[in-house]
């Protein structure tokens, strides 16, 4: 693996499982140490474009998302994640996800991580991992690897990766509590099941371990405050090593 400077910390989970709240939880705690942050998700929002590397050097630590709000993470997002009557397989939604973190990592992961940054993130290849081989067109593991933005994922792995370890049912009923609803195809139980299975199965910690990752499970169904506390802890104990 390419050698790098920077820290990277990847959240992942079930839709629903408390994956922003463990990010906030831990970028408000490196806030509180006097750190300086920039929220790479807000920016997309108002710009749909990706900054230029050098624009992010003044700041410590970078909270970043998968898909991204611009160019193919915008069309990910818009058209083929929805629930629609258009159907994509799982080898086009894990090609347009692949190239969407191909240009991320490539614009903004690597650059950042050999100037030292530390870049909390929602998601990244690890839902990949998760979620294409189980869709209706089922997707190889061997296939989905295979794909360029996610061997280069793999190659840069996170050094801490988190896993909201929540129930299905508890995931759909905050789901359906949203004001602002994603109306995504994998919201569903039966998905979100095989899903969950898939997150908590040994062979998925062990393809990260394997590479250098430190993989913890985080119980996020219990309280914001729980949770947070927890992250923090996983977070606090993951820096003294």
């Amino acid at each position: 693996m390419s050698k790098k400077k920077g820290v990277f910390v990847i959240i992942d989970g079930p839709d629903g499982s408390g994956k922003t709240t463990i990010v906030h939880g831990i970028t408000d705690y490196l806030k509180n140490k006097g750190k300086k942050v920039f929220d790479l998700k807000e920016y997309w929002k108002t710009s749909h474009t990706l900054p230029e590397p050098e624009e992010l050097y003044i700041y410590d630590v970078i909270i970043s998302a998968e898909p991204t709000y611009s160019l193919v993470g915008g069309a990910i997002r818009d058209e083929l994640v929805k629930e629609n009557k258009r159907h994509y397989s799982a080898f086009a939604t894990a090609t347009a996800f692949s190239l969407d973190r191909l240009i991320l990592y490539k614009r903004i992961i690597i650059p950042l991580l050999e100037q030292g940054k530390t870049i909390i993130q929602d998601r990244s290849v690890t839902t990949s991992i998760v979620y294409q081989p189980i869709q209706a067109e089922p997707l190889s593991l061997k296939k989905l690897l295979s794909l360029e933005g996610n061997e280069l994922a793999l190659k840069y792995r996170p050094d801490l990766l988190i896993i909201a370890d929540t129930q299905p049912e508890v995931c759909l009923k905050r789901l359906s509590e949203r004001a602002q609803k994603d109306h995504a195809v994998f919201e569903n139980l039966d998905f979100q099941t095989k899903a969950y299975k898939r997150f908590m199965s040994k062979w998925f910690s062990k393809l990260f371990k394997d590479r250098g990752s430190r993989v913890v499970y985080l119980d996020a169904g219990k309280s914001i405050r729980e949770t947070i506390n927890e992250a923090i802890r996983i977070y606090e104990d993951f820096a003294k090593k």
